[in-house]
């Protein structure tokens, strides 16, 4: 079996997924301020979520034969994502606002990995993504519900 297009996007999904956690971690030690005990503590949960996404898609990767990347240098060449240094400046609603953007890309990478799975006819990475990229919807509604956005405004 060589799912050669799954693997790509897979590794592209580790590779935002490795950068969002990134970003979700610098605004969980940066921030300060009003709704900080809130937050800091939601943001655990998040970052462990990202954590174990990131876990699901890398070893399915190895299972369809694939190589997960995993040095950082690789993460930077091909994440989409962008890198910022932490500062203490941002509200937190700039904060959540980062975070929101790293998710919609979370959330395009997903529904992409979904088109090319179908297409090379890998039916359980297909339902994975499927099950991952719902949860990224979900995570994206409560972001932007905090922010008092409706999901879907705006993009």
């Amino acid at each position: 079996m060589r799912y050669e297009k799954t693997q790509k996007i897979m590794n592209q999904i580790v590779a935002d997924l490795t950068q969002a956690h990134m970003v979700v971690h610098q605004h969980h030690w940066y921030m300060l301020g009003h709704r900080f005990i809130k937050i800091h503590f939601y943001l655990d949960h998040v970052m462990e979520e990202l954590a174990d996404q990131q876990d699901e898609v890398a070893e399915r990767l190895i299972e369809i034969n694939g190589s997960p990347i995993s040095t950082y240098e690789e993460v930077l060449a091909l994440t989409k994502i962008p890198d910022r240094k932490g500062n203490w400046e941002l509200s937190m609603d700039e904060r959540l606002e980062l975070i929101l953007q790293a998710y919609k890309q979370l959330r395009d990478d997903y529904e992409e990995g979904i088109k090319i799975t179908a297409e090379e006819g890998d039916d359980s990475t297909n339902d994975m993504l499927i099950g991952l990229h719902t949860a990224i919807e979900k995570r994206i509604w409560i972001i932007a519900a905090e922010l008092g956005e409706r999901p879907g405004r705006g993009e």
